[in-house]
């Protein structure tokens, strides 16, 4: 099936009804993904690729849930007819990931085991986990192997753990604006987040929905600021620069600069659509992930069995995971004689550009899963 910005994608949530164990040793007894597909899938089911979402995507990456969506999915520039990743060729598996808060199962779920939300009592999840329910999804489909799987920043990282825990469940992993692992500021940086929403009075230990409030000012500060470390200050700056709301200062700690109203704007629309125990496990997840903490912090031993061949892409003005976190891996790889394609792209959108319509960046993409063969 073609699909277009404009097809009307219809989501669907698939149950898996048996004990689950978590990295942490907690086990769910069940638990629900929410998925998309775009595509066909072939006779051999060998054209499966599965897109990972970053900290706040979910599983809608491409085209519409109905004719009055203003916005296409998040990766609607990346997948569909004719695009990079192509739905006429591949069958494109999205989803939202476990502790999500977009349709599968989370904080915002009903706890079987008490009948109420979990709230605050679903259990912290890693990418580990999140990659061996991705497993279980592709059983469901029946896919014995992907094609691809792609991600950008987070989603990146669960290409990369695919690859070192299923060498033999995939063909190339496509790891974008990523790193093996994040760097002390990064982990500061997340530290605050949580802290803006943890110290919020409406958070209740995270149990709000009991109380019938929300966290949004917490949510709301720790988006703006992470929506900060998301952009270049050159881009920052170019689109805004210091231009005022209005004609003159207001000597107040009201809104004087248009930078602020686009700040608060962001963090306000945050907060109404996203939950905050999901933000909370999210970047907890980030600040876990480090695959070569179980190689004596060797990323080239890490990688040695990986058979997966690799894209991975940089962005020059990306300071949350700089290019040089894409080399590591990139030296990694190459030091276990693995297949591997790098690509730097300049841009002016920061971390965010993994997400934007630039040029050099879609076309490399482009090339790269054009030349993936079906069953090579």
């Amino acid at each position: 099936m073609s699909i277009t910005s404009t097809s009307i994608i219809t989501p669907q949530t698939i149950a898996f009804d048996h004990p689950f164990t978590l990295q942490n040793g907690h086990t769910l007894s069940r638990f629900d993904l929410i998925t998309e597909t775009y595509g066909s899938l072939n006779a051999d089911k060998s054209n499966a690729v599965l897109i990972c979402h970053a900290l706040s995507g979910t599983h809608h990456a491409a085209g519409r849930h109905n004719e009055n969506d203003k916005n296409a999915g998040w990766w609607d520039n990346m997948i569909g007819s004719g695009k990079p990743i192509d739905t006429d060729k591949f069958f494109v598996v999205a989803l939202n990931n476990l502790g999500g808060c977009a349709g599968s199962t989370g904080p915002t779920s009903i706890n079987p085991e008490t009948g109420k939300t979990y709230g605050a009592d679903f259990p912290m999840v890693t990418v580990r986990d999140w990659v061996r329910s991705q497993a279980l999804l592709a059983d469901h489909f029946g896919i014995q192997q992907w094609a691809a799987v792609v991600g950008g920043s987070l989603g990146g990282m669960q290409a990369l753990q695919w690859a070192i825990d299923y060498p033999e469940r995939l063909r190339h992993a496509l790891v974008i604006a990523s790193a093996p692992k994040l760097s002390t500021q990064n982990i500061a940086f997340n530290d605050v987040a949580r802290q803006a929403i943890l110290t919020d009075p409406d958070f209740n230990g995270g149990h709000y929905a009991k109380h019938n409030t929300l966290p949004r000012r917490g949510l709301r500060i720790a988006r703006m600021m992470g929506h900060i470390t998301y952009l270049a200050e050159h881009g920052l700056g170019k689109k805004f620069g210091r231009e005022l709301r209005g004609d003159r200062y207001k000597y107040s700690y009201d809104i004087d600069f248009e930078v602020e109203s686009y700040l608060r704007y962001q963090g306000d629309k945050f907060s109404e659509r996203f939950d905050a125990n999901t933000y909370l496990l999210m970047t907890k997840a980030l600040d876990y992930f480090d695959p070569a903490a179980e190689y004596d912090n060797d990323l080239q031993a890490t990688l040695q069995n990986v058979q997966a061949k690799f894209l991975v892409a940089s962005f020059s003005t990306d300071w949350r995971f700089p290019p040089e976190r894409s080399r590591e891996i990139v030296r990694a790889l190459i030091a276990n004689k693995k297949s591997v394609q790098y690509v730097e792209i300049e841009s002016v959108h920061g971390h965010d550009a993994f997400l934007m319509e630039d040029a050099a960046y879609i076309n490399a993409v482009r090339a790269y899963m054009h030349n993936i063969q079906v069953g090579a």
